[in-house]
């Protein structure tokens, strides 16, 4: 079970609901406390520089919490500016440390504390493209000094901002004793008739409604003939400035198409009068679409800039967790790289992707068992191993093989023998401990009666032919299909059973549904194709008339729907990259089944590999299945033809019985032979 490590994104604030405002006459900032307070509002703006923390001298005030509330600030009636108001909950932090001798005298000591105290408190606004930092001073009289007791108050009107602006406010002190406070907000913009009717810019603003046009998006913007205006599509983002995507000058009216693979939650769309001093609105329409967090997760790229750190490439901000696995997901932080280690992605309970990072560069994956030290409340540590069914204590009496070798793993533990992974001081660490060891020295004693027997029987056939031709060591073929329905399953499996019949070793689905339940659909599949890439074999792609359209969806960015479609998604992302890279030539076969698809129809993007039409153009099929392993032993035509005979048997029955040409649900196949 996967357990979260960090976020990648923070959430952002709630927006506030537009109701009846308060009106301000006074044109410049104010600033006022709660009962027992005072306050004063320098003048003018100061610089934006927190600083950083340092140790508290005594008691101090400090700000607990921020509150905002929207008013109008109108020097007329009916012209007014939309404004923030910010109340700062303010308390005593900290108190009188007694002082070592001779540092103090008791006089100056009391004097100190019937003293009022004084804070500089800072409050920082940000809504692009205004940047603005106010700094309030606040006394607050000794009889209220209470450490860590509330104290009041402070009100400052206020912040101007754009409508529909999303803003950002800081506080903090100078200097500052604590991290600062944050707030994150979005403000209404024309569309609340209460701002309309009382901010004269509002009444010539474009305005912009959103509508579906199939699979693409139009933007409807109601602006008067000949009125001139601009339009800025972005990308907002929680953390750092605006990204700008398209600028355009118009005039409306207009609608504008955009490609549903444009669409992500981040993208907003503003619009402005191009007049002077003009007001400029803001729309985010796309922030719960469906189809935009789809497209956000399509583009996400995970890169490893240097060991122990993660990079969550994407146009938007993410929420989400990230988790190391181990064949099985747990939570690391800092690690060093390892084989087995892979990152898991995930999101609103779902496993967007996984890489296993370090396979590439260090190798297959290793028969290591790891273990997992854990600290005690006693400053003990205790030991288990990860197993699939859990990590199991070590020693132990269970029947896993962990527990077999308990002894010997918590001796290669305690004498160092083991490879550490990951540390914490507070919580354990994670080791790496090889197994290959222990399988040798099982299997020793076999292994030499073995190579015994087989000495004696290479010996007996050297005495009985004068001389021997060595085997051709079989090649392996990985089958990827999409589940089309039993019929069309019913032919793949003959396709795998008559291909299991030659020297070549066949790997399918088909036949390993316990493993695929076992370790899950991407597992299988990514463990499968490194496999046979490694060992040289060839990796055979069945284009069907439904897998073509998933590919479609896949590379148009489109999500593939779970259900049966999970086996074609989980191989899509493992074989895709190698194509899209130029590494497929000479790794990767396409076959489709006569009559069931026309050559066309195959993604331009799998055209990097061989494609063949079976039973019409198998004996070139099976060349290129071959390789450089030689001729097919015996009389290659006789066997060419008992695969084109069973193929051919299969596909007409599963035309015949399902009555259409994609072989569908009407076929009830019985059972899959198994591989020689």
């Amino acid at each position: 079970m996967p357990m979260s490590w960090f976020l990648l994104s923070l959430a952002l604030g709630r927006s506030p609901v537009v109701v009846s405002l308060e009106r301000l006459v006074e044109p410049q900032d104010t600033a006022r406390c709660s009962v027992g307070l005072s306050c004063h509002l320098w003048d003018g703006d100061v610089l934006c520089l927190p600083g950083s923390l340092e140790s508290a001298p005594g008691p101090v005030l400090v700000p607990t919490s921020l509150q905002t509330e929207l008013v109008l600030r109108c020097p007329q009636e009916t012209d007014c500016a939309l404004c923030v108001r910010v109340v700062v909950h303010l308390a005593v932090h900290g108190g009188w440390e007694e002082p070592e001798e001779g540092e103090r005298s008791d006089s100056e000591l009391q004097e100190a504390r019937n003293a009022s105290l004084l804070a500089q408190v800072v409050l920082s606004f940000q809504a692009y493209p205004t940047t603005r930092c106010a700094l309030l001073e606040v006394q607050v009289p000794a009889v209220l000094v209470q450490p860590g007791q509330s104290v009041g108050s402070a009100v400052f009107d206020c912040f101007e901002a754009g409508l529909g602006a999303q803003v950002r406010i800081w506080s903090y002190t100078q200097p500052r004793y604590q991290k600062e406070l944050n707030l994150t907000q979005q403000l209404p913009d024309c569309r609340g008739l209460e701002v309309r009717d009382s901010i004269q810019s509002c009444w010539a603003l474009p305005w912009l409604n959103v509508s579906a046009d199939g699979d693409n998006v139009r933007l409807v913007l109601d602006v008067s003939e000949e009125q001139d205006f601009g339009l800025l599509l972005y990308w907002d983002q929680v953390q750092g400035p605006l990204k700008s995507w398209k600028y355009k000058n118009l005039t409306g009216p207009q609608t504008i198409t955009l490609n549903h693979t444009d669409l992500f939650p981040c993208l907003c769309i503003q619009v402005w009068p191009l007049e002077p001093d003009s007001v400029r609105t803001s729309f985010c329409p796309f922030r719960e679409d469906p189809r935009a967090h789809r497209n956000l997760w399509h583009t996400a790229r995970l890169k490893v800039p240097s060991s122990g750190i993660w990079q969550l490439d994407a146009p938007c901000s993410l929420l989400a967790k990230v988790a190391l696995c181990w064949q099985m997901p747990h939570e690391f932080q800092s690690v060093r790289g390892h084989p087995n280690l892979c990152v898991q992605v995930s999101s609103w309970e779902k496993v967007q992707f996984q890489e296993c990072l370090w396979a590439d560069s260090l190798g297959p994956f290793n028969n290591d068992m790891l273990l997992v030290e854990m600290r005690t409340d006693l400053n003990d540590t205790s030991v288990c191993a990860l197993e699939s069914s859990g990590c199991i204590a070590l020693p132990s009496n269970t029947s896993t093989r962990a527990a077999h070798l308990g002894e010997q793993l918590l001796q290669d533990f305690r004498t160092h023998q083991c490879v550490q992974l990951w540390k914490d001081d507070n919580l354990g660490a994670l080791w790496a401990c090889p197994m290959d060891k222990y399988i040798h020295k099982r299997w020793v004693l076999v292994w030499l009666v073995c190579l015994l027997l087989v000495a004696a029987l290479f010996f007996f056939l050297l005495l009985k032919k004068g001389r021997v031709k060595a085997a051709p060591r079989a090649r392996t073929a990985l089958l990827l299909h999409s589940a089309d329905g039993a019929g069309y399953e019913h032919l793949v499996g003959a396709l795998a059973s008559a291909l299991s019949q030659l020297p070549l070793r066949v790997a399918v689905d088909l036949w390993s549904r316990r493993e695929l339940s076992a370790h899950g659909a991407l597992a299988w599949f990514h463990g499968q194709r490194r496999r046979t890439l490694q060992e040289d074999g060839v990796v055979v792609l069945l284009f069907s008339p439904a897998a073509v359209a998933q590919c479609q969806q896949w590379l148009q960015h489109q999500t593939v729907e779970p259900g049966p479609h999970d086996a074609l998604a989980s191989w899509l992302s493992c074989v895709l990259p190698d194509f899209l890279q130029g590494r497929a030539a000479g790794r990767y076969v396409g076959v489709y089944f006569d009559g069931l698809l026309h050559p066309d129809a195959v993604p331009a993007a799998f055209r990097a590999a061989p494609l063949f039409s079976l039973p019409s153009q198998l004996p070139a099929f099976l060349d290129v299945l071959q390789g450089g392993c030689g001729p097919l032993p015996g009389r290659p035509a006789d066997r060419a033809g008992r695969v084109a005979q069973a193929l051919q048997s299969a596909l007409d029955s599963c035309t015949l019985q399902s009555g259409t040409p994609g072989c569908g649900e009407a076929w009830n196949p019985g059972p899959h032979p198994a591989p020689k």
